[in-house]
């Protein structure tokens, strides 16, 4: 089982119309945030079933599909690391996380889609684990990529019902200006009000909301209630005035 074998059968699935509409949807234009990614046209439930197929593909071969110039051998690299994560020891669950790691440092998991797939099963679930300063170091780096799975691994805490980091990465993350990282910080944020206790989101926005950028503000409140919607959206206009 090798990375020609997967995308040889990947391959099969290869659509051009969809490789123009995912060119498009995932920004790869010039100046844009995907500038200059390739396609071939394969819908994210049909990589995850052919990928279902070589889960237990071994890791040298997971690399070489990680540094593919094709955005679908990149997403389905880590979808698999994602898998084998779950039930690796401990050696390889190290080797697994060195792995995206160094992905990331190089600019291979470089798309929005890669990264919320993968970074809470695999960043998310090792910082949690071992040594959740691995996110603020995320967080703190002069990436795009690198920023936005330090906040969206925060997952890992927040689907099992605890706040581990969240709060703290937003409040260093949300002055971001990317739109990417504004829905990122909003929707965790959403989240701690969703999965672990609403009191510390109204606490966040009690403090932040007059001041977060707007996108940002309408993910984080996505949740509430009618009434505290438009109180939090009042204070937002009232210091533009």
């Amino acid at each position: 089982m090798t990375a020609q074998d997967f995308k040889d059968k990947l391959a099969q699935h290869a659509s051009d119309a969809d490789a123009i509409f995912l060119q498009r949807f995932f920004k790869t234009a010039p100046d844009e945030y995907g500038e200059g990614d390739i396609f071939i046209g394969v819908r994210v439930p049909m990589t995850r079933k052919v990928c279902r197929d070589f889960k237990t593909l071994p890791l040298a071969e997971i690399e070489q599909l990680l540094y593919s110039p094709i955005h679908e051998h990149r997403l389905a690299a880590t979808i698999i690391m994602s898998s084998q994560y779950k039930k690796a020891d401990f050696e390889k669950q190290q080797h697994l996380f060195d792995l995206y790691l160094k992905a990331l440092r190089d600019g291979r998991i470089n798309n929005w889609d890669i990264v919320d797939t993968s970074c809470e099963h695999i960043v998310g679930a090792y910082a949690r684990q071992n040594n959740e300063q691995v996110l603020f170091e995320l967080a703190k780096r002069d990436d795009l990529w690198s920023k936005r799975v330090a906040i969206v691994s925060c997952f890992a805490w927040l689907r099992n019902k605890q706040l581990g980091p969240t709060i703290e990465l937003a409040k260093i993350l949300w002055p971001e200006t990317h739109d990417l990282l504004q829905k990122a910080v909003g929707w965790m944020l959403r989240e701690v009000g969703n999965y672990v206790d609403q009191q510390l989101l109204l606490d966040f926005l009690d403090d932040h909301a007059h001041i977060m950028p707007r996108t940002e503000l309408r993910y984080a409140i996505e949740k509430l209630s009618p009434k505290l919607k438009k109180h939090y959206m009042a204070s937002k206009s009232r210091s533009a005035t």
